[in-house]
């Protein structure tokens, strides 16, 4: 199999693809520009402040920023968010109350959200162990919302819709704005008082909207993820309705303290830096998803989404149906990483997930998925779960070796 001349073609068939990236690319761009520019933000931002962190004007200003480009009320942007779960996590205790019941609208969560809700794992303080009921909409036969069944499911007592916007571990389409327009339309029609919230995670500046411009009263995610532009040392994010976003806040932090405190340890200008250049690193990491599932469809392999059809995240799925494929599919991505690429990537049990996990990403930012990674569950039909990437050319060296190592189907 010749890989190089397999990528040439690729890049040729993609080309008019990537120009229409590049034309997303600027659309974003200029939204954040606009916000930077609206906040006044200068160098004095950059200062952080320690302990309580009260009165931090970078913080304050971020926030501002933030809520703007996603097209929210308010925002809050904090570094003691320690990844997208749990923001997540504080967006849905910090609304959700005793009683209520939370309804996830397209099937089964991600992994590591099914202990925070209670589906897995006894007494650790989910949101079942709070009298909070779960229900949940399969998705159809196809893999897509059950428009019909979820007209039927929103009763009186449901208090929040759960979105998931990003296709996680489950082979299915990721959401698309319009989607996510048509679910919350939806769910107002059957009850205007239930909160939609959307786990925005790898969704952002895939479109030129975010979702709380379509309806959605709050999102949360990663600043190493999509919005950090991979530079943003850690945290994550929530946005949304004023309201909303002071509940969670109030989990994360107090009831009393809400959005009020938490210190930046002077890592303002990183997250000020990653969000300027999010659009960027987002498109790069789109433009490689295409090239991926070019590929690996020409060697006889599914992938999802299919090499021309327009992206509704960052994430690009390749089912192997060989766990030693998707072991050395890992491997050599992780051969190509900047950081560790001498490491071999080993199954093993990772934090919040149900099955023994294999992941390469030799990253900056530890974890960090804007950067070039891939991952998988040990589970039949042993998919590889792509994402991220600082430069598509980076994507293209990566698969020379990939391809070499997994060979045809």
């Amino acid at each position: 199999m010749d890989s190089i001349k397999l990528l040439k073609e690729a890049e040729k068939a993609l080309f008019p693809i990537f120009s229409g990236i590049d034309t997303q690319v600027k659309r974003n761009l200029k939204k954040v520009l606009n916000a930077l520019s609206q906040e006044r933000v200068g160098t004095q931002h950059f200062a952080g402040v320690s302990g309580y962190g009260h009165n931090d004007l970078g913080r304050e200003a971020l926030d501002r920023v933030f809520a703007q480009v996603m097209g929210a009320d308010a925002a809050l942007v904090r570094l003691q968010l320690v990844s997208g779960t749990h923001g997540i996590a504080a967006a849905l205790f910090g609304v959700l109350r005793p009683g209520d019941e939370m309804l996830a609208v397209a099937g089964k969560p991600y992994d590591t959200l099914e202990e925070v809700i209670g589906l897995r794992g006894i007494g650790q303080g989910s949101l079942l162990d709070f009298g909070i009921s779960y229900r949940q909409v399969e998705l159809t036969q196809e893999g897509k919302i059950d428009w019909a069944a979820l007209k039927e499911s929103v009763w009186d007592k449901t208090r929040l819709v759960l979105i998931q916007r990003s296709c996680g571990y489950a082979w299915r389409e990721s959401l698309s704005l319009a989607d996510i327009e048509r679910i919350v339309t939806l769910v107002k029609e059957q009850n205007p008082q239930t909160v939609c919230f959307v786990d925005n995670c790898y969704g952002e500046f895939i479109e030129d909207r975010e979702p709380p411009e379509v309806g959605a009263d709050l999102i949360a995610g990663s600043m190493i993820k999509n919005p950090g532009g991979t530079i943003a040392p850690a945290g994550g994010y929530i946005a949304g309705r004023s309201d909303l976003v002071e509940q969670a806040a109030c989990r994360l932090t107090a009831p009393g303290i809400g959005v009020e405190g938490g210190a930046t340890f002077d890592q303002n200008r990183l997250l000020f830096q990653g969000l300027f250049l999010a659009p960027q690193m987002v498109g790069e990491a789109v433009k490689g998803s295409h090239l991926i599932a070019y590929v690996f469809e020409k060697l006889g392999y599914r992938v999802n989404p299919l090499p021309f059809e327009p992206r509704r995240d960052v994430i690009q799925a390749v089912q192997l149906d060989s766990p030693d494929k998707l072991i050395a599919f890992c491997k050599a991505l992780q051969g190509r990483s900047p950081v560790g690429s001498y490491l071999d990537p080993i199954p093993g049990a990772m934090p919040g997930y149900e099955s023994n996990l294999v992941m390469a990403g030799g990253t900056f930012i530890d974890g960090s998925t804007s950067e070039l990674s891939a991952d998988g569950p040990l589970r039949d039909p042993y998919i590889a779960f792509c994402q991220g990437g600082t430069h598509w050319t980076h994507i293209a060296i990566a698969l020379e070796d990939i391809l070499e190592a997994v060979g045809p189907a």
